[in-house]
This record gives structure tokens, C-alpha cells and sequence, in this order.
């Protein structure tokens, strides 16, 4: 079973950036499928991003889609989402997951295991 741990949250204006990190222990690393999903206060958690197991394939939420990227350092057995360009509708707690299913998933029901997520405030 696969632990996760996020850190990199904070505080930013619109417009800036922030890097993300998820660093997993407990599991090998590198036979998990990886996600990023965000949930504002009131709403449902939503998927942002994920990437398969070698970092070759990534897919995106139309809503990021050329602001954020995600990758992975499977020697470090860590996952980062890069978000630039950042707008107050991003603001949210930011949680990563994991699951070693057979596809790449984008939903949270796809997904086994949770860190415990990190604040992302974006002010205007």
C-alpha cells in the first residue's frame, strides 16, 4: 500500500506559478498510475491531471490544460503538477492519488490511494 504526502501549496497572485510535489513511499513507485484532483470549498472534488506509469502519457482537465503540467521522477518516486499562469478559480486544496489499474483514470473513483492535499490560494 502506497503512501502520499503533497507539500508545495501556498499563497499567490493571479498570474504566478507554483510547483507541486507528491512524494509517495510504501509501494513501488513506478507500477502506479498518478493524478492530481483539486476541491474548492462547496464543490466536489474534480480532476485536474494525470500521467501512466513511465511518464510518457499525460492527459489534462480542459480547465488547465496549457497552464499546468504534470510529470513524474519515478528515482525519486515523486509526482509534481507545475502550474503557471494562475487565476483565483484555481484556488483549492490539491490532492494527489494513486491507483495500479490498467489505464491511465480521471475520475476520483478511479483512484485507491489519497494523500491528505495541500491549500493552493490564488488572490486577484
Amino acid at each position: 500500500q502506497v503512501q502520499l504526502v503533497e507539500s508545495g501549496g501556498g499563497l499567490v497572485q493571479a498570474g504566478g506559478s507554483l510547483r507541486l510535489s507528491c512524494a509517495a513511499s510504501g509501494g513501488a513507485f513506478n507500477s502506479y498510475y498518478m493524478g492530481w484532483f483539486r476541491q474548492a470549498p462547496g464543490k466536489e472534488r474534480e480532476f485536474v491531471a494525470a500521467i501512466t506509469r513511465s511518464g510518457g502519457s499525460t492527459y489534462y482537465a480542459d480547465s488547465v490544460k496549457g497552464r499546468f503540467t504534470i510529470s513524474r521522477d519515478n528515482g525519486k518516486n515523486t509526482v509534481y503538477v507545475q502550474m503557471n499562469s494562475l487565476k483565483p478559480e484555481d484556488t483549492a486544496v490539491y490532492y494527489c492519488a494513486a491507483h495500479s489499474r490498467l489505464r491511465l483514470a480521471v475520475t476520483a473513483a478511479g483512484y485507491d490511494y489519497w494523500g491528505q492535499g495541500t491549500q493552493v490560494t490564488v488572490s486577484s
